[in-house]
């Protein structure tokens, strides 16, 4: 009987093999290789109950994990973005549940009574920083007019939200003047309206224009005007049409330098008298 035959090809031994073995023998040479193929490639009901159990544990150490053990509490607590607020105000009136698993903090009912026990903060954002910290990213409020209020000061802000009291007022921050008590506005569009509209004109007026701002005086939803330093009046009108009010104002002021009364409550007709 013959061997297997070899030649030589261009100097070179070639020999002649069968085909490479098949899945099947290889399984049939490896029992256990086998037995695993059945279990995932076709799982029977003991391959489902092993898979089964496998998720049970994993999802039960999942839980355990975030809930149970010591890997995932709050232990510590930072707040950024304060200005007139402290840290140290911020994270006592926040009262994160130290120890207490990260995954269980509430943190819209957090932010709900940061905002509730310090109306100064417009906005806060509780974020939970893995594995141990409660972030506290704040926006405070700015005063955009100032109240009397006996020897103190109120502070309102852009949106004419009342938010402080403080000892003293701000530099540079205009006072308001609400002198609307027989306006027939006051009845109709309410205290905190009138309130925003002059909050809104406050924040028309450029910087150079508002350092010499004294008083914003609101008679009615259509009757503001402006005291500025050097006895000068401004009529401003309503809320509306209030960047065209001020880029007006702020050329009238440069143009006729002696006038002590303006009018720009119609930014296309202005008025100036008085000198």
């Amino acid at each position: 009987m013959a061997g297997p035959t070899t030649a030589k090809r261009g100097g070179k031994k070639a020999s002649r093999s069968g085909p490479p073995p098949s899945k099947a023998s290889r399984t049939r040479r490896f029992p256990r290789l086998r037995r695993l193929f059945r279990v995932f490639r076709a799982p029977g009901r003991r391959g489902l109950i092993i898979i089964s159990i496998l998720v049970v544990l994993l999802g039960a150490f999942g839980v355990w994990t975030l809930y149970g053990s010591d890997w995932l509490r709050v232990e510590h607590v930072k707040a950024e973005g304060t200005e007139v607020l402290t840290p140290d105000e911020v994270i006592e009136a926040a009262q994160a549940p130290m120890n207490a698993p990260l995954i269980s903090v509430d943190t819209d009912a957090m932010a709900r009574r940061l905002r509730a026990r310090l109306p100064r903060i417009k906005t806060v954002d509780v974020v939970r920083s893995w594995p141990h910290t409660i972030g506290l990213e704040v926006t405070e409020r700015t005063p955009e007019l100032l109240m009397r209020s006996g020897k103190k000061f109120v502070e309102v802000d852009a949106e004419g939200v009342r938010f402080a009291t403080v000892p003293a007022a701000p530099k540079g921050v205009p006072f308001l003047e609400m002198a609307a008590s027989d306006s027939p506005s006051l009845h109709r569009f309410g205290t905190d309206r009138l309130r925003r509209a002059a909050a809104d004109v406050a924040g028309e007026l450029p910087a150079p224009l508002r350092k010499d701002v004294r008083t914003v005086r609101v008679r009615s939803y259509d009757s503001l005007t402006l005291e500025l330093t050097g006895d000068r009046t401004v009529v401003w009108g309503s809320s509306e049409q209030g960047a065209e009010k001020a880029k007006v104002l702020t050329a009238l002021l440069k143009a006729a330098r002696d006038a002590r009364h303006f009018d720009v409550s119609v930014p296309s007709a202005p008025a100036t008298s008085g000198s």
